[in-house]
């Protein structure tokens, strides 16, 4: 299943990632947003992390870090 794009996340960086991130998704001719998605992603595959289908009240998927 394909999932919308619908919820905003905004974060803080240093100059230094946010021009590693620009020099990262330029290379791999992606946006920055599918750069963090893709790394994110396989940083979870390789890990095992899932995210389960329980929600909170802003209905934001969730998974307790501790399992």
């Amino acid at each position: 299943m394909v999932e919308g794009k619908n919820i905003s996340v905004s974060f803080r960086v240093s100059a230094r990632f946010k021009h590693l991130l620009e020099a990262a998704a330029a290379r791999e001719r992606r946006s920055q947003t599918n750069m963090l998605e893709t790394l994110l992603y396989d940083y979870c595959e390789q890990h095992g992390i899932e995210a389960s289908h329980q929600t909170t009240d802003n209905n934001i998927s969730v998974e307790d870090p501790t399992k």
